[in-house]
């Protein structure tokens, strides 16, 4: 590849502080608009220098922060995608020892990193702390290796580390770049070991990173745990793992007699069972593993054996079904005399799930209909050996049906009466209004807002009555109050107040809420903008952020339900204030006409199953005559 530093059309597009259309177009319309120096077509990639005097000629180059500007010197230096986590792992090597003496030590020879871009990082260490410096590049280097880096969701991750319960030691043999480790520290006491391992070196390197900036004690190796286990032996009071899923090249035939497989040889097509067996061998006495597994796990046919031993030998403790397509699977080492029951949960709640864990994981008894049960292994132990959480659940006890139809009925009737009231009616404009945009970056620079970002993460406690609420993506998307708690002390979390315009990015679209009152604290994965009400309407920005436009010109990913955005992309028209007033109107009532059509269709579900409940028990009359034919 060339040797000048190449930016992307996205990277251009944050130089400008413009949308990646807006790139697109200069490419288009400006005959001098600098030509691909590689690339692909669909990708092409740009010298930096010459970017950089275009737009300088056009008065479009922005100031970038200190951090982008190092961002920018990191793939420049990376010179291929392939290599950004290499780069970014040497940088948080420096980063590390910036931490560790507050400054690098002099005449310190610069390591794999150009003389200028060591020096540079150095610079931003200074600026902001070894910490956030790391955490910023990292969520840069996500951001480019969405293929490549596969992660936990985060509510996954703190679910499993809550399941495992405090530990001194904790493993995870698939760790990726280390964020089951990382919800480890946030739980409980910290571990005193973290032990991981993965088969990509460079992301080994920046698990590394992370965990030993944030107060860890890391042990991380490179290489396939299955293949090549790098700690033999060890035992750990907990073992924490996600682990590649439908892997077909795992091993089988040369690890067909292997001492782990004490449960049964793993069959060639379900590896997930490998990870176990794996998960098992390095417990110590006492300790816990949790494995998030593909549903289908629960029940193929394949593998009922080894699910039926774990059963009989009482390794397997407990199985989450947290959607239909994950569950999680709680072992243990097995005791002399194994327990006759294992508890089945049928939940997508972390909160339900951690809770029902820690109260009824020993109680043969257990029955919540709907929920959980205790299910006894004997019954678990037939021709399909199914782990299903669904199929073993009771019933949801029907007490009420009657007088709950009729609340619920007549709920959902005053709803739809006001429901309609609630639509804004906005007649045509007489011709297309005129007015520019403006990126919101610009708004920030001249002052008209401020923008926020919550920490990529921080600690976090589990319910209680000790820490502040914590408002999470979850939350927002929900239009739910918040339900995370942020654990005393932590001071890095940023306070909401009235008026804050709230984001989240959900399947490539923004989900923004205006806050109505002072008080919870913003959680991960979410921004705010804290608008001036001298200049800017909140309804207004929040309504027109919305847009089909906005979101297309600022999401650079979205991974899952919850994404990542450039909100400094985002374009709001330039309108007078009482413009802004009257929009900012219609856009907060068809907000609280959403909202009133999710409590409709909530209430509408609940009532038809009420119906069908009623009616099968007896417990509802038959309506009198016909019912009247709705209107048309």
């Amino acid at each position: 590849m060339q040797d000048e530093a190449t930016v992307s059309a996205a990277d251009i597009a944050r130089l400008a502080g413009v949308g990646r259309a807006a790139v697109s177009n200069w490419r288009r319309r400006h005959p001098d608009f600098p030509q691909p120096v590689g690339g692909t077509p669909t990708s092409p990639v740009f010298a930096l220098a010459d970017v950089e005097a275009w737009l300088r000629d056009q008065h479009k180059l922005q100031e970038l922060p200190l951090e982008e500007r190092i961002w920018q010197r990191l793939r420049a230096e990376a010179r291929d995608d392939l290599r950004v986590a290499e780069v970014v792992a040497d940088a948080g090597e420096l980063l590390l020892e910036h931490h560790a003496a507050g400054t690098l030590r002099p005449g310190r020879p610069p390591g794999p990193l150009s003389a200028e871009t060591a020096r540079a990082v150095a610079e931003l260490a200074d600026a902001q702390s070894a910490i956030r410096a790391f955490e910023f590049l990292f969520t840069r280097y996500r951001e480019t290796q969405i293929r490549r880096a596969s992660t936990t969701p985060p509510e996954v991750t703190g679910l499993m580390a809550a399941l495992a319960g405090d530990a001194r030691t904790v493993l995870d043999p698939a760790c990726g770049t280390g964020d089951l480790l990382l919800a480890a520290i946030d739980g409980g006491d910290a571990p005193r070991r973290l032990l991981g391992q993965d088969a990509d070196r460079d992301v080994t390197r920046l698990a590394t990173v992370r965990l030993a900036l944030l107060g860890g004690d890391p042990s991380i190796r490179d290489g396939d745990s299955l293949r090549r286990d790098a700690f033999p032996g060890a035992l750990a009071d907990a073992v924490l793992c996600d682990p590649p899923f439908h892997e077909r090249a795992w091993g089988h035939d040369e690890l067909t007699t292997d001492p782990r497989w004490e449960y049964g040889l793993p069959p060639r097509l379900e590896p997930e069972l490998a990870w176990v067996q794996h998960a098992l061998a390095h417990l110590a006495p006492g300790g816990r593993a949790v494995v998030l597994m593909p549903a289908v796990a629960a029940g193929r046919r394949s593998g009922r054996r080894v699910r039926a031993q774990l059963l009989r030998k009482g390794a397997l403790r407990a199985v989450a079904g947290l959607s239909a397509t994950h569950h999680l699977w709680v072992l243990r080492r097995p005791e002399i005399a194994p327990p006759a029951t294992v508890l089945m949960i049928d939940s997508a709640d972390p909160e339900t799930v951690v809770t029902t864990w820690r109260r009824h994981a020993d109680d043969p008894d257990h029955d919540e209909p709907g929920v959980s049960r205790a299910v006894p292994v004997i019954d678990l132990l037939d021709e399909e050996v199914d782990l299903t959480p669904s199929r073993h659940i009771s019933a949801a006890r029907s007490e009420r049906t009657a007088e709950r139809f009729t609340d619920t009925h007549d709920r959902l009737a005053t709803t739809l009466e006001k429901a309609g009231g609630l639509v804004p009616a906005l007649p045509p404009a007489a011709a297309r209004r005129e007015a520019r945009s403006v990126p919101l970056s610009e708004l920030a620079r001249i002052g008209h807002l401020v923008i926020h970002h919550a920490p990529m993460r921080g600690d976090t406690e589990d319910g209680g009555d000790g820490g502040p609420p914590l408002l999470t993506a979850e939350d927002l998307v929900e239009g739910r109050p918040p339900t995370g708690k942020a654990a005393r002390g932590d001071n890095r979390w940023i306070p909401i107040e009235t008026g804050d315009v709230l984001v989240a990015v959900v399947a490539r679209s923004f989900v923004v809420r205006v806050a109505e009152a002072d008080g919870p604290l913003l959680g991960p994965q979410l921004c705010l903008l804290r608008v001036d009400p001298r200049h800017l309407d909140p309804y207004f920005v929040a309504g027109v952020l919305r847009s089909s436009a906005n979101a297309r010109a600022s999401i650079v990913q979205s991974t899952g339900t919850i994404g990542r955005a450039d909100i400094r992309r985002a374009q709001v028209p330039r309108l007078p204030l009482e413009d802004q007033r009257g929009y900012g109107a219609a856009f907060r009532r068809m907000t609280e006409f959403e909202s009133a059509l999710r409590n409709t269709v909530a209430m509408g579900t609940e009532l038809a199953q009420l119906l069908a409940d009623g009616v099968a028990e007896g417990t509802l009359a038959p309506p009198d005559g016909p019912l009247p034919r709705p209107a048309r």
